[in-house]
Formats: structure tokens, C-alpha cells, sequence
């Protein structure tokens, strides 16, 4: 009796394990919920640069009368892409145990956020070296708004990311108990997943449509 009991908490105990936490679950329907606002900013955005096809006056083009370069903003792709794997290393790393790996892994990520980051900056500036600000019709204030608001997730995420990994420097995480790096990463992918589509929407198919 007491060997079948033992064996059913055994059991109960792996089935807990198994499952998904409270928190896992909440972090999900907050992506979820930030997937739907991207989702409305994308649809507005393609809604507006369809009606232009219709009227010549109002073409999404730059002042100087070209389409928005997608070369340097395919770089920057590439790089906030490789990203996700240093975050992924990251997490991997922690659910095993390996703090060094976890610290790497986070450093890693951080970096190419923050270049991420910087080559959206220097390409704004040249934007708007060229006359292509906010106010620049629907096209300036769509393009801006959608870019900037994914760049505002990036920033927060790698904030998030400076934390753990201070955290982690500092012993905080275990193999057990590190749902603050999971939640990171998490995040960490559903920013990345975004900007292709962002970048397929606002670089990619304006040259598909002209």
C-alpha cells in the first residue's frame, strides 16, 4: 500500500511539473494582448498605403520622390533576428543550470538590441535630414508611428534584460526558479516575430505594389 502510494504522489508531482505556471499564463495573454495592438497599427497602416495607390497626390513616397530604402533596414533585421538566438542560449542555459551561459546569453541579446536600436535612430535622422518627419502627410505619421512603437518594445525589452541580467549576476536565478529570464525571453521572440512582419509591411511591399 504504502509502495502505491508513493508511486501516485510521484506521479501528481511530475504532472505538476509539467505544467504550465499562473505566470506563464499571464505573460501569454499579455503578448497576446500587445499582438492585437500591432495587429490594428499593421492593418491601418496597409489600409492607408492602399488608398494612395488610388490617388497620385497621395503616393507613399519620400519627398525626393523614392520609395523608403530596404537595404539598410534589412541589416538591422538580421541583426534584432540573431537576437533571438542569444536569447534562446540564454534560456536554455539557465533551465540547465548554467549561469554562464545564462550571462552570455543575456549579453549577447542586449548588444544587438541596443545596435537594433541605434540603426533605427540613425536611419530616423536621415529621414528627417531628407524633409520626412511626422508631419509629412498620412505617410510620415503611419510610418513613424508603427516603427517607433515597435522600436518603444524593443527598449523595454532590453531594459527588462539589463535587470536580469544584474539579477543574474547576482545569483538570483536557478534551474528552478527563473521565470523573470523565461518571461524575457519570451517577450524577447514576440518583439522579433513582429518586426518582420513590420518590415515586410512598411519596406518590402511598397515595392511589391509599384
Amino acid at each position: 500500500m504504502s509502495l502505491a502510494h508513493g508511486e501516485q504522489i510521484r506521479t501528481i508531482e511530475e504532472h505538476v511539473d509539467v505544467g504550465r505556471s499562473l505566470n506563464w499564463w499571464g505573460m501569454i495573454f499579455f503578448i497576446a494582448s500587445e499582438a492585437l495592438i500591432f495587429a490594428n497599427l499593421i492593418a491601418a497602416y496597409l489600409y492607408l498605403e492602399v488608398r494612395g495607390l488610388q490617388n497620385p497626390n497621395t503616393l507613399w513616397v519620400l519627398p525626393n520622390g523614392e520609395h523608403l530604402d530596404w537595404r539598410f533596414p534589412l541589416v538591422n533585421t538580421i541583426i534584432l533576428l540573431s537576437s533571438s538566438f542569444f536569447a534562446h542560449r540564454a534560456g536554455r542555459g539557465i533551465a540547465s543550470g548554467n549561469q554562464r551561459q545564462l550571462v552570455w546569453g543575456l549579453v549577447g541579446t542586449i548588444v544587438l538590441g541596443v545596435i537594433f536600436l541605434g540603426g533605427q535612430v540613425y536611419e530616423y535622422v536621415g529621414l528627417y535630414g531628407g524633409g520626412f518627419s511626422l508631419g509629412y502627410k498620412s505617410f510620415g505619421s503611419a510610418f513613424f508611428t508603427l516603427t517607433g512603437f515597435h522600436g518603444l518594445h524593443v527598449t523595454i525589452g532590453v531594459i527588462f534584460l539589463i535587470v536580469c541580467l544584474i539579477r543574474a549576476l547576482r545569483g538570483d536565478f536557478t534551474a528552478k526558479k527563473h521565470f523573470a529570464v523565461e518571461a524575457g525571453e519570451m517577450y524577447w521572440h514576440f518583439v522579433d516575430i513582429v518586426w518582420i512582419f513590420v518590415y515586410s509591411t512598411v519596406y518590402l511591399l511598397p515595392l511589391l505594389l509599384h
